[in-house]
């Protein structure tokens, strides 16, 4: 059985938190609990700014929790998982490892994320 994970390219991710919101709301976690969340990076000024100073590093990273069962119920439906669905910014992706692996090898700013403890059938 293929291994399933989250692809995340976390330099176009635009903390607009809709994957947080989507998550709550499908999974009815509590207020203080998050299937996934949005974490940020910065600003911070980088050693190589322009002369002017205006170089910084500033990231909103999606990170998912151990909450995270890659929505299963969803998958059951042949639905792609709801933060993936409701990113604005289109920059989550749901595939097999091995897929996703390739693309995080020609890219750089991702984060692939496999759960261990999830087993989805497709």
């Amino acid at each position: 059985m293929p291994k399933y994970a989250l692809l995340i390219d976390y330099e176009y991710c635009t903390g607009c938190h809709s994957c947080e919101v989507s998550c709550k709301k499908e999974h009815g976690l509590a207020v203080g609990k998050w299937g996934i969340r949005v974490f940020e990076d910065g600003p911070w000024q980088k050693d190589d700014s322009d002369d002017q100073g205006r170089s910084f590093n500033y990231n909103h990273i999606p990170v998912p929790t151990d909450l995270c069962d890659l929505c299963a119920s969803r998958l059951e439906r042949r639905r792609e998982p709801v933060c993936v669905h409701n990113c604005l910014a289109n920059c989550m992706r749901f595939g097999t490892v091995e897929e996703l692996a390739a693309e995080l090898a020609r890219k750089p700013k991702q984060v692939l994320w496999a759960p261990t403890d999830v087993d989805v059938e497709l």
